[in-house]
């Protein structure tokens, strides 16, 4: 069997179980070796009801001492039970699972596993695992992989077909030379693909980790590498004009603010670029609301009043169309024709903003991957911006800037990623860095807090949303689940709309809905239209609405710190005070630790540096489930001496 073949290959998997895997993006047999799990469970052995506090994760050993009820809520079954040990009881909660109601008996024994609610004087497992002492047994110190499902798909379905393809696994070719593994006391590739899927422990699973990271590191890097090869001694062929410096000078001075130093920097380092004889390519990074976006702007005009057209790609529909707005306003006094292109227009409207590209009467455009598609070409392309950078894959990069004869090229990037490790990523640009807030921005009140402040939660939205303000709340989960217990979106938009009162109007927002629920929602929540927007960290990117002051992120502790960050950034965008309330619901010291880091900081650089310093052994997976870079694996703070390595290696191996 090859890698390349098709899973029905694959012992087990008949056309319709392959349509299912298809869904998840898994057509091949390396397809399927390649899809990771997102976390790993481990089982602990089961202490007494008595020792439990809220937001443990544990086991308990219990009676089952009442019989099952049985009630229906307004869209979901409630199946539940009492169980008590000798030191005290607990309440089993499970929700659309009616047929549960003849599993279980009075008087019999299970080991029951999730984590702890507390509910007025009421201890509570919703959704708990269930297991005989024997079976329970053979769980204990094993970690089992947990892997991004859709209906129809079980992590078991995964587990048995990569099992079937084990020899394959195993005999992986390794790219990286003996000496090097040897060196570096480095996994085989095959070994530790396998080790991932199926680990006997945290050490095995951690290098394991670090091995796959060292090979997405060095491919990127190869990738960068090649592009800087290409565009390093390319020539400048769309070189601004003198015109141009002097009606930026024009346009800053019309601003209704003053640039911050960090941005006039940047402009002058960007002027500079375009004027030299060598193509631009540079990368912008400065944390969330530190005014990229004006600096952009700025870029475009002297590239348009030279007589060049540009393009903007951001990574939303919706940031699209805001970009769209303000941009058209901002350069509507030079008499420059801005332009669209999304995904979802229709084709007639795409084709007048394909033909006005074509012939050159468009000289900026503003849009989403829609920009890169084929249909799409430039008269005379001399800028190309890609905002949210980690969002887009290298490849798209290079895409973009095909697009015209070597056109300028400025990504910008909110990612706090620390210096050192931004000139290894983006060893193809030059960097500039804007570290400072512009002056009207009022920093972000920060709070962590338990379970208990909920009720003073809710009454503060009620009072921002009477004020006339809006309210994002973050859940880690879609729906409900079996193997992950925490709050989830669907849910958890219904209970809030209870508790909060007809007169709040409560949505949510998750990463399953189509592109055009997605677009709508968000659009509406802009419009005003929704007070509280219950959402996934689907709204991490791609969305600026100043009139939202209040974020409250539900299982904080469930979230990196660099991540946390990001999302606060959605909040504060105004003139507004703006408030972050981060519901710990574990309440362990670990978790404490941290997530003060963000009520202490709002400075991105620093949460990013603390996040690396404050990763606990067990978080094999952190910053990468961003996002960043398209990497599977790869953690830029968790591995950063497998990305010095792969720096070393890339400038020696030309393939992997």
């Amino acid at each position: 069997m090859r890698l390349d073949d098709d899973i029905q290959n694959i012992r087990g998997i008949g056309e319709k179980t392959a349509k299912q895997f298809e869904r998840l993006g898994i057509s091949t047999v390396g397809d399927l070796i390649t899809y990771y799990p997102r976390t790993y469970k481990k089982y602990s052995e089961p202490v007494s009801v008595s020792e439990v506090n809220e937001g443990d994760r544990v086991a308990v050993f219990c009676k089952v001492v009442t019989y099952v009820e049985e009630r229906r809520g307004r869209r979901y079954t409630i199946t539940s039970l009492s169980a008590s040990d000798s030191t005290g009881s607990i309440r089993m909660v499970w929700f659309n699972k009616p047929y549960l109601k003849s599993q279980f008996h009075k008087g019999e024994m299970y080991i029951f596993y999730g984590t702890i609610k507390i509910k007025g004087a009421v201890r509570v497992m919703e959704m708990p695992e269930f297991f005989t002492q024997f079976n329970y047994q053979k769980m204990l110190s094993t970690l089992q992989p947990i892997y991004p499902l859709k209906s129809g798909i079980t992590n078991n379905s995964i587990t048995r077909a990569i099992e079937q393809v084990k020899d394959l696994v195993l005999a992986l070719p390794d790219s990286l030379p003996s000496n090097v593994i040897e060196e570096h006391g480095l996994m085989s590739r095959g070994e530790a693909v396998w080790w991932i899927h199926f680990p006997d422990d945290e050490e095995g699973l951690k290098s394991a980790l670090k091995r796959i990271a060292l090979d997405e590191f060095l491919e990127f890097l190869i990738n960068v590498r090649r592009l800087k090869e290409k565009t390093v001694v390319e020539s400048n062929h769309h070189q601004i004009t003198e015109e141009a410096r002097v009606k930026r000078d024009g346009f800053i001075a019309g601003l209704p603010f003053s640039l911050t130093e960090g941005q006039k920097a940047a402009v002058e380092d960007i002027t500079r670029d375009m004027q030299s004889d060598y193509m631009m390519s540079r990368l912008i990074q400065g944390d969330v609301g530190s005014g990229k976006t004006v600096v952009a702007v700025i870029a475009l005009l002297m590239n348009a009043i030279s007589g060049y057209q540009g393009a903007l790609m951001v990574p939303t529909e919706v940031l699209a169309m805001q970009h769209f707005e303000d941009i058209s306003k901002m350069l509507k006094p030079y008499k420059l024709k801005v332009r669209l292109l999304t995904g979802s227009m229709t084709a007639k409207d795409k084709r007048g903003v394909y033909e006005e590209l074509r012939t050159g009467e468009c000289d900026v455009v503003i849009g989403t991957h829609a920009i890169i598609q084929d249909a799409t070409e430039f008269k005379d392309l001399g800028l190309v911006i890609t905002d949210e950078q980690h969002r887009f894959g290298v490849k798209q990069r290079e895409r973009l800037a095909e697009k015209g004869n070597t056109p300028n090229v400025l990504v910008m990037s909110a990612t706090p990623i620390p210096r050192t490790l931004a000139i290894i990523l983006y060893a193809d640009m030059d960097i500039s860095v804007i570290k400072d807030m512009p002056a009207d921005r009022k920093s972000i009140y920060n709070c962590v807090v338990g379970t208990e402040y909920r009720p003073s939660a809710y009454k503060f939205i009620r009072e921002r949303v009477s004020a006339g303000e809006q309210v994002y709340v973050i859940c880690p989960m879609v729906e409900e689940s079996e193997t992950v217990d925490a709050e989830n979106v669907i849910n958890y938009s219904e209970d809030l709309q209870e508790k909060l009162g007809d007169g709040v109007r409560v949505s949510y927002l998750h990463g399953k809905m189509k592109e055009s629920e997605k677009h709508q929602i968000l659009e509406s929540f802009v419009k005003k239209e929704i007070d509280v927007l219950v959402s996934t960290t689907v709204i991490e990117v791609g969305i600026n609405n100043p009139n939202a002051t209040v974020m409250m992120i539900e299982n904080a502790e469930r979230f990196g710190l660099a991540q946390l960050h990001q999302l606060r950034g959605r909040v504060g965008r105004g003139s507004l005070q703006s408030y972050c309330i981060f519901i710990n619901v574990k309440k362990s010291e670990e978790s404490m630790e941290r997530l003060k880091v963000l009520e202490e900081s709002n400075d991105g650089f620093f949460i990013a540096s603390e996040d690396l310093r404050l990763r606990g052994p067990g978080d094999f997976f952190g910053i990468r489930q961003s996002g960043d870079m398209n990497f599977k694996v790869a953690d830029i703070y968790k591995h950063a001496d497998m990305l010095r390595l792969a720096q070393d290696l890339s400038l020696t191996i030309d393939n992997i």
